[in-house]
């Protein structure tokens, strides 16, 4: 676990590795020697992947963005979400709930020589999703019709309103190079074969990435000619690094929002996202310690999730009752697993449990740190002890997954939170079969679950479509892997003569960030 000094000292060692003066000031939009409009951003996550069918998501959609096409961009009009054509294309519209047409404009060049972008890249680029971890985004699509070089049609199964949240707006719209993907074996990983967008990258491991003009974009030039996108990956850090005037714009803690909001550095402005962030602790229902569904209960009803969100969130989380997001169908509003640490030791007692001792794994974040903390000691009260363990973005996120090793064996219970697009479905996607050993930790499967969520999509009913989600959850919930926790508003301190664009989701959009 990192104290304060450390996460100063990690802030000092990438100012120093950067170049940069560690010293209070550069609050005005910064010009390098040439010039050149320089931003400094923080990102949050190691790089694993920047191929959007098999990406964590995050920092590495905001590096997709920046390098890749898409057809649509996100607007936010009268605060709801919509689209509009993005730079890529010179008409995109959905005449029925079937079909979308788009144009793309000719002459946008991929790099690396693999010629222009064209409709077979589209085709390709969507159609591969269906075969990808992130299919469930991309669920409603059938095929991709080809009409010429740069017109073609999206043909769904069915009408799908959110097709726009879960897909085209989101990470898993970006479009690949078919030639250049295929020549790689179909997927790739940071180094991107091909790359067609307002900026090109460069990386450095652990450090940053630099963001700078792509040579070969012929479409709007972003008003930053350079992007430094810094990899800090302790909140607090990140957050002495913006204090000291060396990152331009950073996510916040919770904690630290409902101090900023009070009194917020010079020249600052806090914008909230939203709250589409659900946080959970899960359980392996595969391992020894915890196939007996009444341990799991236990610990559900051992758990006092209201003096987690006071306690290390200082009440600036909204306690949830399942993964739908507020504001969304199927949220829940209450649940029937209350803290009730008398029914814990009850049901321990009845599975002839007692003596038993779990590995809670946690990403090495301060607010998520105290929640385990206060994990340990409800579960400490109940006769369960706990070894907290916290880890650095890459080593957690890759625990759980079949494919990164044998960990995922050893898994016992851990904090997690994932983000989704404005639709259930995004949440619900996670947690199918097909997932299990990808990204549903938990290992279960239910029929019922599986009918459901293909139901979903289908309903346009919206109360129908509100107690399908509802009862999804409420099958999760009866699983006994489920703590669920808090939606934690997505909270970004920014310079005041900044103007940044932000995805629902939280991610930022650098080819749309202007001066205010």
């Amino acid at each position: 676990m990192k104290n304060f000094d450390d996460k100063r000292r990690e802030f000092l060692q990438v100012a120093s590795a950067l170049g940069m003066s560690a010293a209070l000031g550069g609050y005005s939009i910064q010009t390098n020697a040439e010039g050149h409009r320089v931003l400094n951003a923080r990102s949050h996550l190691k790089l694993a992947s920047l191929d959007p069918g098999y990406m964590v998501g995050g920092s590495e959609i905001t590096i997709q963005w920046a390098l890749m096409p898409r057809l649509a961009n996100f607007t936010f009009e009268g605060g709801a979400l919509g689209w509009a054509p993005s730079d890529f294309v010179s008409h995109l519209s959905q005449p029925d709930g079937t079909h979308i047409d788009y144009t793309l404009k000719p002459g946008l060049q991929w790099s690396n020589g693999y010629g222009e972008l064209t409709s077979d890249d589209v085709k390709y680029s969507f159609e591969r999703m269906l075969e990808s971890e992130w299919k469930g985004d991309w669920s409603a699509l059938d095929h991709v019709e080809v009409k010429d070089k740069y017109s073609g049609t999206l043909v769904l199964n069915k009408a799908f309103a959110p097709i726009w949240a879960l897909a085209l707006l989101s990470g898993t719209g970006t479009l690949v190079c078919k030639k250049a993907t295929e020549e790689v074996g179909g997927k790739y990983t940071v180094d991107v074969p091909a790359t067609c967008g307002p900026y090109v990258m460069d990386w450095i491991p652990k450090q940053k990435v630099t963001l700078t003009h792509n040579p070969l974009w012929t479409g709007p030039k972003p008003y930053f000619d350079k992007i430094n996108y810094i990899s800090i990956d302790a909140p607090e850090a990140a957050e002495l690094a913006y204090e000291a005037g060396e990152v331009d714009c950073t996510k916040i803690l919770a904690k630290t929002h409902v101090r900023w909001i009070k009194s917020p550095p010079p020249n600052t402005k806090l914008h909230v996202v939203g709250a589409l962030q659900y946080m959970w602790m899960g359980m392996n229902v595969d391992h020894p310690k915890l196939k007996d569904i009444r341990v799991r209960q236990a610990i559900q009803h051992a758990v006092d999730v209201d003096s987690i969100i006071q306690g290390a969130y200082e009440g600036a989380s909204i306690r949830s009752h399942g993964m739908v997001c507020p504001g969304l169908p199927g949220q829940r509003k209450e649940s029937p697993v209350d803290y009730n640490p008398g029914k814990a030791k009850g049901l321990l007692a009845e599975a002839g449990v007692s003596g038993l001792s779990l590995v809670l794994k946690t990403l090495n974040v301060q607010e998520r740190i105290l929640a385990a903390q206060i994990i340990q000691a409800n579960l400490g009260a109940v006769g369960i002890s706990v070894k907290v363990i916290p880890l650095d973005s890459g080593p957690f996120w890759n625990m759980g997954q079949e494919s990164k090793g044998d960990e995922w064996k050893d898994l016992q219970i851990w904090l997690m939170r994932y983000g989704g697009s404005p639709d259930p479905h995004s949440m619900a996607q996670w947690f199918v079969k097909d997932q299990v050993g990808i990204w549903n930790w938990e290992r279960w499967s239910d029929p019922e679950y599986e009918d459901l969520y293909v139901k979903g999509q289908l309903e346009t009913d919206p109360v129908k479509r509100n107690a399908i989600y509802v009862r999804m959850q409420e099958i999760m919930e009866n699983t006994g892997a489920y703590v669920w926790i808090g939606h934690e508003p997505e909270v970004f301190a920014h310079r005041s003569n900044l103007a940044p664009m932000f995805a629902p989701s939280g991610e930022e959009d650098f080819a749309r960030f202007t001066a205010a």
